[in-house]
Parts: C-alpha cells; sequence; structure tokens
C-alpha cells in the first residue's frame, strides 16, 4: 500500500472528527510555543547561576558595617582606616577594603557613561564600585592590563559628595563596549560627570552588582573609583581570608570590629555573608524561575500525551469494527498500527506548524515587554521533534491495540 493511499483515508477520517482533530492540534500548538520558551528561558537562568563574579569567591566574604552614631565625614574616615587595620591583622585574613557595594550585591550603583561631556544619548551603562588600593587584591580581581591605584590617588567620598577621580580601573567587557580596537588603556570617558575619566588599568572579568535584565544587558561593563566610601550611614567591608581560613575569619571579623568601636550595627542573622551565601541570594529568582518553567513544560507535555492517548483510544473503539473489515480484506497489523502513527503524525505536523508561529509570537512579545533575548531557532526545532516524537509515543499503545482487533469484528453487528 502506498503512502499516498495511506494518507487519502486517513485526512477522510480527520475530516470527519474534524473537533477532535483541531482540539489535539491546538494543544500540540501551544505545548510547543510554551514548552519553547520555557526551555529558552530556563537555559538562560542556569545560564546566568554560572556566571563567573571575577571574585576569589572561595575566601570572600562581605560585612554590611552600619554606624549607629551620626559622625562627620572625617570621623568616619578615621574610624574606617582603624577597621582596616584591624582586619588585615587577623591571622587568617589576607586583605580588606571598604566599598559602596560588591559583585552579585543584587543592586548597586551605575552611571550611564558618554565619551564627551556634552554627550546626549549614552554609549553605554556601567556599574560604580568604589574602593581603595586594596580593593583588587581583597577581591581577587585579574589585572590584565595597566596598574592599579596608588594609595594617594585614592580620595575620601562622605555622604552626598560627588567626586569623580580622575582615575579609573575598567572590566575588560566595558573597555571593549568603549573601545573596540584594544586601546582602551590611557584613554578617556565620562561617567555622569563634566571632567573625564582616564583608564589606567583593566580587570578580567567584573561582574555587575545586579543580574536584572537591565544588568544583563550591560553584563560585565564595571569601574572602580579609587575613593574611600565614608557614608555615615554606612559601608560595606570585604575581606579576603587565607586559603582555608575562611570560616575562622568570618567569626573572627566582627570581634575584631567591636573591639575598635561598639558604635556600630552589623546584623547578626545576614550581616556577614560569604559568596556561597551571597550567590544563592542574588541567583534565587533565576533559580525559582527555572524550576517553575520545568514543572510547567512538563506538565504541559504530560497532559498533551494523555490528550493523544485518550482521543486515539476513543477513535479505535469507535473505529473497531471498520478496523476488522479492513483485516478481513487482507490488511496486517502493520497496517493498522502505521495508520494510527501517520495519523497522528499528520495531526503533530499541523500543530507544530502552527506552534512555531505562536512559539516566535510569545518571544517577540516578551522582548518588546521584558528586554529578553530573541528566541534561538535550535529552541524551536528541538521542541518540534520532541513534540513529535512525543505524540508518536503517546499513540502507540492505542495503535498497538488496534492492530491486534480481529477480523471477526467485521462480522458483529453494530
Amino acid at each position: 500500500m502506498t503512502m499516498s493511499l495511506q494518507i487519502k483515508p486517513i485526512l477522510v477520517a480527520l475530516r470527519r472528527h474534524k473537533a477532535g482533530t483541531l482540539l489535539i492540534a491546538v494543544q500540540i500548538a501551544l505545548t510547543l510555543a510554551i514548552v519553547c520558551n520555557a526551555l529558552f528561558i530556563i537555559h538562560q537562568r542556569l545560564a546566568t547561576l554560572s556566571e563567573r563574579s571575577g571574585v576569589d569567591e572561595a575566601n570572600v566574604f562581605v560585612i554590611a558595617n552600619q554606624w549607629a552614631v551620626d559622625w562627620t565625614t572625617q570621623q568616619i574616615d578615621a574610624q574606617v582606616r582603624a577597621d582596616m587595620l584591624a582586619l588585615r591583622q587577623l591571622p587568617g585574613v589576607r586583605n580588606a577594603a571598604p566599598s559602596t557595594g560588591y559583585p552579585l550585591q543584587g543592586g548597586g550603583w551605575d552611571n550611564f557613561i558618554t565619551m564627551t561631556p556634552d554627550q546626549i544619548k549614552p554609549t553605554t551603562d556601567s556599574a560604580v564600585y568604589m574602593g581603595d588600593e586594596h580593593l583588587l587584591d581583597t577581591l581577587g580581581l585579574r589585572l590584565v592590563a595597566g596598574r592599579n591605584f596608588h594609595s594617594d590617588e585614592v580620595l575620601v567620598m562622605g555622604t552626598q559628595q560627588a567626586l569623580v577621580p580622575p582615575q579609573v580601573i575598567v572590566s575588560k567587557a566595558l573597555a571593549h563596549r568603549l573601545f573596540p580596537d584594544g586601546s582602551a588603556l590611557g584613554k578617556s570617558f565620562y561617567a555622569m560627570a563634566a571632567s573625564p575619566s582616564t583608564i589606567i588599568g583593566i580587570v578580567d572579568p567584573l561582574h555587575r552588582q545586579g543580574a536584572s535584565p537591565w544588568d544583563k544587558l550591560h553584563a560585565g561593563q564595571s569601574l572602580i573609583w579609587p575613593a574611600r566610601p565614608d557614608d555615615a550611614r554606612g559601608v560595606f567591608y570585604i575581606v579576603r581570608a587565607k586559603p582555608g581560613q575562611l570560616a575562622a575569619a568570618m567569626r573572627e571579623a566582627p570581634k575584631a570590629l567591636y573591639a575598635q568601636s561598639r558604635l556600630r550595627i552589623i546584623d547578626p542573622k545576614d550581616g556577614i555573608q560569604d559568596y556561597a551565601q551571597i550567590r544563592h541570594r542574588v541567583f534565587d529568582s533565576d533559580r525559582g524561575m527555572a524550576i517553575l518553567m520545568g514543572i510547567i513544560s512538563a506538565v504541559l507535555l504530560a497532559i498533551t500525551a494523555a490528550g493523544i492517548v485518550g482521543l486515539t483510544s476513543f477513535w479505535v473503539g469507535q473505529r473497531r469494527k471498520q478496523i476488522g473489515i479492513r483485516r478481513a480484506l487482507g490488511a496486517t497489523r502493520g497496517d493498522i498500527l502505521g495508520y494510527f502513527l501517520t495519523e497522528n503524525l499528520l495531526i503533530g505536523i499541523g500543530g507544530v506548524l502552527a506552534g512555531v508561529v505562536l512559539a516566535f509570537g510569545i518571544n517577540l512579545w516578551m522582548v518588546s515587554q521584558f528586554e529578553t533575548a530573541r528566541l534561538s531557532l535550535a529552541y524551536v526545532a528541538s521542541g518540534v521533534v520532541l513534540l513529535l516524537l512525543l505524540g508518536q509515543g503517546a499513540v502507540l499503545a492505542p495503535a498497538v491495540r488496534a492492530s491486534h482487533v480481529s477480523p471477526v469484528e467485521a462480522t458483529r453487528s453494530v
């Protein structure tokens, strides 16, 4: 029996069961559209979880230090200096530095970047960190070009001050964005200021503070100002422990700070965090979204498979006499099995064709509303193959039962 002779009666049969055929095709289309976009989102979120921060995460922890009194900038600076000295003298500590923020913080300071002071539309956006000459080593950043800050270049920036240091260290991603030809070292740009900042060093990588869609749009674009933050509201103390000394350093650091001054607040619950905790917190929503999308995809696939099984089983029950007649006329079990597999394949093809259009339509809407990436054709192709295989697998059991219908069924009265 040729393929054309097989398909013609199948199409006739499908026209007689328009409601059921349309229902399964629509279900396949919706499942394909949602699953493709869900798998794409899952891949993006899981890729985010493994992004490199540039930090020596195994040995670095952060202390959120807040002041219990209203001190002047000079008093705060003196206390910060004393605190840094105390932390660096701990046996388990390699280095320490104050900063306005840290990679994967969950949000923080960023500035628009322009190439000229009168430029209206920004060239890009950069995360901004402030720290002294110890910050690079404290974070464990890799300097790939240029030099670190000198101690006499470090400014003191108090509450509500807006100083823009003339020297700056940038991430390789920001350097490449501003100067794609690789000539960033020694060049200048403007970070929402009238005075330029000259690039004296380049590190790679240096993650931004956040992991939002905005941060992902400007992934890895960060800069460091040589300034010691002396904010009256508080400051982050970043500490790098010696290898194998992280737990001991985290225990001793708050004791050393309170020995310097009791006029501070360090939350005992989350005021001190290592990078395992920091990474888990900032990517908690990404992890949850990936799990949710995975559950939704599994449920949709299960419902679609169940729908195909149920409809095919219903059709087999209705056609037992017809199947018996075909068997009596010489159709083999393989012919009957092939008939139902081909019938389901045609429905599946119709469904996935509509699903492909719907998948890209949903993605375009998400791009316009949430600034997500465009859906890769590979995910759609994988979804098409998955749905067609799922459909053929789901119809197999009812089709096998149909192929076992005896020719005797042809002689039974309706």
